[in-house]
């Protein structure tokens, strides 16, 4: 797949014209060897261009690019030197990565916690997620262990989920509005399976898909990875840009629309309702199915908490909207459970996709969910405080020790969209990773190579004192009067 998406093809190979559609404009303006490397570097980390996928030819990359073979052979050269390709005579060049790298979607995680690799103590602010409210999980827990025995007794499949908590699912969705039953119900072990399973029922290879720019970045992953070709919709400080969403809807009919109206990941925007109307004609007109992230929708900081978009679609007008959810934001990402609404057919459908990749999810996690999702109304405005509490930490953070730095306040969710001014966000978080502190750096988020380097993802879950002890280094490594780290090579500096 080219311009500007995933390349990860059964054959293993990419072609010199599909790499060059992946790389930045600036570099096909004037394509220095180091200038090269990097992009190339930059595509194998966002996992746009897979692992052990063989390389073009030199001589067929320089003429796609319009280089010289030397130019090309230069970046290469460098590529091996650090790690991030192998060569093999009469075999070609094969992307890697170099030892103690991770691979994408996991190096965040890999590193949360607040350690490093190597166990030396870190601050984690490459995951916009908070630890579990030890209180109401205590008691939860308590309330768990007395109903197990009744499911130890039995096989402990239940490939739709437990009954009760698909119920208090539904009941919890027709409380804000949208009148559900349990059998539009499907219980997931968290949001990304949900999003997985949807995608892996309605797309096929090749198939168009549109989402907003910039995104969830493991939903990214996800398309990616199903080999779809990905539209956009622009959303920026000032919002969504619907006309030109409604447009390349026209122009495309995608398949399958994904969108997180609900304190955008990782913009913290909010959708009005005018657009979001917009949003489920345009989709219906198209045939194309909407999915309605709403992993953070109970994030609301400074405003009421939105009802879900398919309860504003006219009576029988939703049916092409998949909602997705999970407990993941609002009580703890180490509890899997989320959950996919839909028709009735779909949840059906959706469920033999399921039973296909794992069979049924945890009995224990469920029976701990339950009462968490019951007593949400309750537990959740002490979160949300906390959450208000850090959000200002962070910002006063900034204000102190990066005051260049531009962002917005969203009205709700759990991170700042971060504008550092200058194209050094990937530079930036390399150096960063160095001094202990891990970050979402802004391509990790964009649909197209090398876009929102200007930008990092900046989370507000962690306490005051380890949030400003992450900016603090964030700031210093940008303020360093050394140049940023080119992360190809390192021995050598650019800006």
């Amino acid at each position: 797949m080219a311009n500007g998406r995933v390349v990860h093809t059964a054959d293993r190979t990419i072609g010199s014209r599909q790499l060059a559609a992946l790389l930045p404009a600036e570099v096909l303006a004037r394509p220095g060897y180091r200038a090269l490397a990097d992009a190339v570097r930059i595509l194998i980390l966002d996992g746009r261009i897979a692992l052990h996928v063989r390389l073009p030819a030199e001589r067929e990359l320089a003429e796609a690019v319009g280089a010289s073979r030397a130019t090309v052979t230069g970046a290469y050269d460098l590529l091996r030197e650090s790690g991030y390709v192998r060569s093999r005579r009469g075999s070609g060049t094969w992307t890697e990565l170099p030892e103690g790298h991770r691979p994408v979607g996991a190096h965040a995680i890999l590193g949360a916690g607040g350690y490093n690799v190597d166990g030396d103590p870190g601050i984690d602010l490459a995951i916009a997620a908070m630890g579990a409210p030890e209180a109401a999980f205590a008691d939860a827990v308590a309330r768990a262990a007395p109903r197990l025995p009744e499911f130890v007794r039995q096989p402990g499949y239940h490939p739709f989920g437990l009954p009760a908590l698909r119920t208090a699912i539904a009941d919890r969705f027709t409380r804000r509005g949208l009148a559900t039953r349990p059998e539009q119900i499907l219980v997931t072990a968290g949001a990304q399976q949900a999003f997985a399973l949807v995608v892996s029922l309605l797309c096929q290879p090749g198939d168009r898909v549109m989402t907003e720019n910039p995104t969830y970045a493991n939903a990214l992953d996800a398309l990616r990875h199903a080999r779809l070709r990905t539209g956009s919709i622009a959303v920026s400080d000032a919002g969504w840009d619907l006309e030109i969403a409604e447009s390349t809807l026209r122009q495309t009919v995608p398949r399958l629309a994904y969108v997180i109206p609900d304190f955008h990941n990782p913009t913290g925007a909010l959708m009005p309702q005018e657009q979001r109307l917009r949003l489920l004609a345009a989709t219906r007109r198209t045939g194309t199915w909407l999915v309605v992230d709403e992993t953070i929708a109970d994030i609301a900081l400074d405003v009421p908490a939105p009802a879900p978009t398919a309860s504003l679609a006219p009576r029988g007008g939703a049916d092409h909207v998949v909602t997705i959810g999970s407990l993941s934001k609002t009580h703890w990402g180490g509890l899997r459970v989320g959950w996919i609404r839909a028709t009735t057919k779909m949840i059906a459908e959706l469920t033999a996709v399921r039973v296909a990749a794992d069979m049924t999810g945890s009995v224990l996690d469920q029976l701990v969910a339950l009462p968490l999702l019951e007593g949400l109304e309750q537990s959740l405005p002490e979160r949300l405080a906390q959450l208000r509490a850090q959000r200002a930490a962070l910002v006063a953070s900034l204000e102190r020790h990066a005051p260049e730095w531009s962002w917005q306040v969203p009205p709700g969710g759990l991170s700042l969209w971060v504008d550092l001014g200058e194209p050094v966000s990937s530079a930036l978080a390399e150096r960063a990773a160095a001094a202990g502190v891990h970050i979402g750096r802004g391509a990790r988020f964009g649909v197209d190579p090398g876009t929102f380097e200007h930008r990092l993802r900046i989370p507000y879950t962690l306490p005051a004192d380890r949030l400003d002890e992450g900016v603090r280094r964030l700031a210093a490594a940008f303020h360093d009067g050394v140049p940023l780290p080119s992360a190809v090579e390192r021995p050598h500096w650019v800006a």
